[in-house]
């Protein structure tokens, strides 16, 4: 007997494992992958069809594929969005999701704590088309307000955010956003859909970078838009497929096999990161411990409202500057240097020389970013070996 399941019935984990899986007439139990450019027809009518949209089917892998197509459903299940759409990586969606839509004398409001390459895309692209932007301190919702102009038309963020670990209220400013007619758009990377789901609170996109926590173990890139049907069809889809940002089938085959255990390692990982914080915030070569769940952050309440969990990013800050920084990242034996994160192997990053580099001194001091801080992405090892990896390394501090 053919099966025929509803989703919408489905829980998280459920949805993660099984949804918008389709099978084959093989009836294969691990999701086909599809590694085809292009698609026959049964005729020219139907070529005719299926490229008028009057027919349902294929056209060719640039503007759809059958294992992306499952990724993307899979998403949008998880997220509880209503579509979503696959991108090659990150900022490849961000580029989308702003690019797709705005035009030239438009104005973009966004927190100016945000990840090195996504401040690139508001502070040097947008600006190269006419399209004004305007970076504000992402907590006080008063300059969010002020900010907001006759042509403001989308509100950017990412909460928590990279690598201050600074929380936005998103219910608050998607309020602010719908009053001024704009579109509020979150990077939820550091959460995922996991721990936070941001159109709960009135947010109308979400992006990820399916690179991190979504592969989880550094394998392949990705990114993701979610949004509503109708964005998809007056601005997203026909940007997508003319500007070709597309992820591969193989990509889309990893990131959904990823997804089958992707509660699974962040719940694991958050907890791991807690134990890792509180360890980090007693040890007296460390000035200041961020994560959202303990009680010294300084929206700490704010992020328990919003979030299942704190994450499993921890940043903290050792006395001595660069130079101590790095003697404490070099002297670390389990931990990893990298600036990925996300993954089941717990790495560690500089943020003032790697993902924040670009930005001039004074930019990373209005952020935090100091020159001793470290981002640690903490992975599924024991965290009692990465407690004494980094008591070791911080003797060297």
């Amino acid at each position: 007997m053919q099966k025929n399941p509803n989703p919408a019935n489905w829980r998280a984990k459920t949805r993660a494992v099984r949804g918008g899986t389709k099978r084959s007439e093989f009836q294969e139990t691990s999701e086909g992958l599809f590694l085809t450019s292009g698609y026959a027809y049964a005729s020219a009518e139907s070529a005719e069809a299926r490229f008028r949209q009057t027919e349902d089917g294929f056209v060719y892998s640039r503007f759809g594929n059958p294992t992306v197509q499952m990724f993307e459903e899979r998403m949008a299940l998880l997220e509880g969005a209503p579509v979503a759409r696959a991108t090659a990586t990150g900022l490849a969606a961000v580029t989308a999701a702003f690019l797709c839509f705005l035009r030239a004398g438009d104005h973009v409001v966004a927190a100016q704590a945000l990840f090195g390459g996504c401040r690139y895309i508001v502070e040097e692209v947008l600006p190269r088309f006419g399209i004004a932007t305007t970076l504000v301190h992402g907590p006080d919702l008063a300059a969010w307000r002020a900010a907001v102009r006759p042509t403001t038309k989308a509100f950017f963020l990412e909460t928590p955010a990279n690598p201050t670990l600074e929380i936005i209220d998103l219910g608050e400013v998607a309020q602010i956003a719908h009053a001024a007619g704009a579109k509020l758009m979150v990077d939820n990377v550091f959460a995922t859909p996991v721990l936070q789901k941001p159109m709960a609170f009135g947010t109308d996109i979400v992006i990820y970078s399916a690179t991190k926590h979504i592969d989880g173990q550094g394998r392949c890139l990705g990114g993701v838009i979610l949004c509503d049907p109708e964005f998809l069809k007056d601005h997203l889809q026909v940007f997508l497929r003319n500007t070709g940002p597309t992820l591969s089938p193989f990509n889309a085959w990893v990131l959904l096999k990823s997804l089958e255990t992707l509660d699974l390692r962040v719940r694991e990982m958050s907890r791991h990161a807690e134990a890792v914080a509180d360890f980090l915030g007693q040890h007296a070569k460390v000035e200041r411990v961020l994560y959202p769940f303990r009680d010294d952050h300084p929206q700490a309440a704010l992020a328990r409202a919003q979030m299942a969990m704190g994450g499993s990013i921890v940043t903290f800050t050792v006395a001595g500057g660069k130079a101590a920084a790095f003697r404490v990242a070099n002297a670390l034996r389990l931990i990893d240097i990298s600036n990925n994160l996300g993954d089941a192997k717990s790495l560690i990053t500089h943020p003032a020389t790697t993902t924040h580099q670009r930005l001039a001194p004074d930019a990373r001091a209005a952020l935090g970013i100091s020159d001793g801080m470290l981002r640690l992405s903490v992975g599924l090892e024991d965290p009692a070996d990465l407690c004494e990896d980094l008591a070791g390394a911080l003797a060297y501090a």
